[in-house]
């Protein structure tokens, strides 16, 4: 998965040649490194995510597990997804 590819502002392309989740992550790993969400400040649910990007929750949650794999955020069971400060953050292999 090529995670350079996906921008901030884009959507999920159901005939793309990455699995929806893939996309979703590059797409909230764009957003995360543009800032939308401020180190230690949780990122919208998982029932948001599906509402905003019409995917089911399994592929939300397949997307976030890869930002975890990445450093990018960490699950605090009962609070949320949370983005980790810049400094824990590794840059994604593309």
């Amino acid at each position: 998965m090529n995670w350079d590819a996906y921008g901030p502002d884009d959507r999920i392309d159901d005939q793309g040649a990455d699995y929806l989740y893939e996309q979703l992550a590059g797409i909230l790993a764009a957003r995360i490194e543009r800032g939308d969400w401020e180190p230690r400040r949780l990122i919208p649910s998982e029932t948001h995510l599906c509402q905003e990007y019409a995917v089911a929750r399994k592929t939300a949650r397949r997307a976030i597990g890869l930002l975890v794999e990445r450093g990018l955020v960490e699950v605090k069971p009962q609070r949320g997804v949370f983005v980790k400060p810049a400094n824990n953050q590794s840059k994604p292999a593309g």
